[in-house]
């Protein structure tokens, strides 16, 4: 694939081009202030900033150009216009919180025990850079376990990516944890949403899960 990545020279965006180009995909790089050029683009990555996000997929929608975008803060709101944009484009675009698939599946333990543990509590620790709080991974989890989880931030220099599920019940406690010790752990989860890509309907498709089964 012709790939645009938005945030290239970013923590993960260092990280991910090389892997990209590894697989085989040609890579131009776009930085804040870039104007980039959509013709003949296969796909844009998206690993930037909350306040520059909604801009660039907006831009490569309009283009044509189908999305992945792992970047955090987009709301509900964003989320729909999005999805209004990729269907009347015919192209399909995926936004997940977490492209670690172990992340992905510790929300979907979280998700099952909150059934039979309502009792719940959330931390997420990040660098002390990241934006958002509380990221965007926390805010999946407490929606997917359906009940009301309060989630406590943390920010410190150190951390790349950390959440832990704390649920409780009478004389007991089951934590569910995933750590991101490396940026890497991204890179199978990018890979993976590149190639379902061109199969996915028309529209916005949050989270790497729904990809999965």
């Amino acid at each position: 694939m012709k790939i645009l990545l938005f945030g290239a020279a970013g923590k993960v965006g260092s990280v991910l081009r090389p892997k990209l180009e590894e697989a085989g995909h040609e890579v131009t790089g776009v930085e804040r202030g870039d104007k980039p050029k959509y013709k003949g683009k296969d796909a844009a990555i998206d690993f930037t900033r909350p306040d520059s996000v909604r801009s660039n997929v907006e831009s490569c929608l309009r283009a044509g150009v189908p999305c992945v975008v792992g970047t955090t803060g987009l709301g509900p709101g964003d989320l729909a216009a999005l999805d209004t944009l990729a269907r009347e484009q015919g192209i399909a675009c995926v936004v997940a919180p977490n492209f670690a698939v172990g992340a992905v599946l510790m929300m979907r333990f979280a998700a099952e025990a909150a059934r039979y543990l309502p009792s719940a509590e959330i931390v997420e620790l990040h660098d002390e850079h990241k934006v958002d709080a509380p990221s965007g991974t926390a805010r999946a989890t407490a929606e997917a376990m359906g009940v009301d989880v309060p989630i406590h931030s943390v920010r410190l220099p150190g951390l790349v990516a950390h959440q832990e599920v704390l649920l409780g019940g009478p004389g007991q406690l089951l934590t569910i944890r995933h750590d991101t010790i490396s940026r890497e752990a991204f890179v199978p989860g990018v890979l993976f949403a590149l190639e379902k890509l061109p199969d996915l309907p028309p529209g916005v498709a949050v989270g790497l899960e729904g990809l999965l089964e």
